[in-house]
């Protein structure tokens, strides 16, 4: 995982420098030549079964999605009204849900070969066997990435050849701001911290999923993962859906303000029930979690100009790297606590600053410096 946070904090100012010079299509482009390249270095990784050019596909795959995530992002928000951005924005994103619940399932059909050995076996096992083993369970990943990298260079054709409206800067664009003046401007600076918040709260949420319901119900690993894609992965995908809809009636910032007050006192439950009602409670907070990234994103570009919105879409961007720097601190108080269920705590802290944003963070206050 920490490669990949990485990658989102690393690329992330590249990405929007690309799109400042060339536009958002060049930024998808190359986006999905990263993530496609990225698939089939999986080959030669698996062929060394070395974990260090594991790392290094992972990372090429995640700078394909950073870029990615730093140009439609914003182009979602320009292409319409401005007045529905938020609504566009996570109607698009919905779909990233239905990934949510279907990568699991096809991970663990293809990826996954279902033979398990603990520890111990492991270490008892002769060495040729061991290389055996070994290597077959990293073969297994080359023909899903062969696939998914083929159809991504595919779907890079076709962006090259689709005639898109850009946005790409000419001598006569507004000038854009220098760093220090973006983190001055007061809802940009605010959608930096909820979303990094947010997304460690996302990560811890789901990282740890299992390990908190084998705690609270004794539950196998199997019916646990089973809850984590059908349960938790449907929920986060519906839930995308159901807010899009409620836009149409509901300013976007109160819907993400209530979403976030429910959260909080779902982790609350998390952290002292017991049981099924523990598992509920986390399928909840994937339900209601689900407008906020693209949300926070959207509110945290509105007003930008055209330059701006760019290397702004990258700030936000960058800030994905509480993913990688919120969920230890939720091992270690649960280390320290010797119970899973405590490390909530950190989740119910994200969903506070999540709240705050929602609540004030989102207003425009410095227009001068928009």
């Amino acid at each position: 995982d920490s490669s990949v946070f990485i990658a989102y904090f690393l690329m992330a100012l590249p990405a929007g420098y690309v799109m400042r010079k060339y536009g958002y299509k060049a930024g998808i482009i190359l986006g999905l030549l990263l993530f496609g390249g990225g698939c089939f270095l999986f080959l030669p990784a698996a062929d060394t079964n070395n974990y260090i050019f594991f790392l290094g596909a992972l990372f090429v795959v995640a700078s394909g999605l950073t870029f990615l995530e730093t140009a439609a992002n914003p182009y979602a928000t320009i292409l319409g009204e401005p007045a529905t951005a938020t609504q566009r924005l996570n109607f698009a994103q919905a779909f990233n849900g239905l990934a949510v619940v279907i990568a699991p399932i096809i991970g663990g059909k293809f990826i996954l070969s279902g033979t398990e050995y603990s520890q111990q076996q492991l270490n008892a096992m002769p060495s040729a066997d061991l290389a055996v083993y070994l290597q077959s369970e990293a073969n297994r990943v080359k023909t899903p990435y062969l696939i998914l990298g083929i159809i991504i260079l595919l779907i890079a054709v076709l962006f090259y050849f689709i005639k898109l409206p850009d946005s790409k800067e000419s001598s006569t664009d507004e000038a854009g701001s220098g760093f220090g003046k973006l983190f001055r401007i007061f809802h940009l600076r605010g959608s930096v911290v909820a979303q990094f918040f947010y997304v460690g709260a996302q990560v811890c949420v789901a990282s740890f999923f299992i390990n908190v319901v084998k705690n609270a119900v004794g539950m196998n690993e199997k019916t646990a993962s089973d809850y984590l894609s059908y349960g938790y992965g449907a929920a986060f995908f519906t839930g995308r859906f159901a807010g899009t809809f409620l836009m149409k009636y509901y300013a976007p910032q109160k819907l993400l303000s209530l979403y976030a007050v429910i959260n909080i006192a779902l982790c609350a439950l998390v952290i002292f029930a017991t049981g099924m009602l523990t598992v509920y409670a986390l399928i909840g907070i994937a339900f209601f979690m689900s407008i906020m990234f693209p949300t926070i994103f959207a509110l945290g570009i509105r007003g930008l100009n055209k330059t701006d919105t760019k290397m702004g879409s990258s700030l936000i961007i960058m800030s994905i790297v509480g993913g990688a720097l919120l969920p230890p601190l939720l091992g270690v108080i649960s280390d320290y606590t010797k119970n899973i269920q405590y490390g909530y705590v950190v989740p119910l802290i994200c969903f506070v600053v999540v709240a705050w944003y929602g609540l004030g963070g989102y207003k425009i206050k410095n227009t001068s410096a928009v």
